[in-house]
């Protein structure tokens, strides 16, 4: 089945699900007054999914994988926040450990996305 619209890919649903579980977490309590690393870890979300729609509607192979390691990149960063944010108590432990769970699995489907672009050529 071919794929005409980003909208369409797994990771970009998946990344989009993350990036409004991460504004959910971030809208309360300390996490919500902590605006440095509240406006980041929402920037690097929004850059997960942002890249992956970009790296797509550019047309290009190699642009879309080029894309698609900038997504991964900024999971990871949305990953390293997390555990910053419960350390700090911005988030429970569990809450925490269920978001970097996503992030793992948006990772998971960057990778294996990207291999199959490098195997398609």
């Amino acid at each position: 089945m071919k794929v005409s619209r980003f909208e369409e890919l797994i990771a970009w649903q998946k990344a989009k699900v993350l990036c409004v579980q991460v504004y959910r977490v971030t809208n309360t309590g300390p996490f919500a007054r902590d605006f440095g690393l509240r406006d980041q870890i929402r920037r690097a979300a929004v850059s997960v999914l942002s890249n992956i729609a970009e790296g797509f509607d550019r047309n290009s192979r190699p642009e879309f994988a080029r894309f698609l390691t900038f997504a991964r990149g900024s999971a990871g960063e949305v990953r390293s926040q997390l555990y910053l944010a419960a350390e700090l108590g911005y988030v429970h432990a569990e809450e925490a450990a269920t978001l970097i769970e996503a992030c793992n699995e948006v990772t998971r489907i960057l990778v294996a996305l990207r291999k199959s672009l490098d195997r398609s050529y």
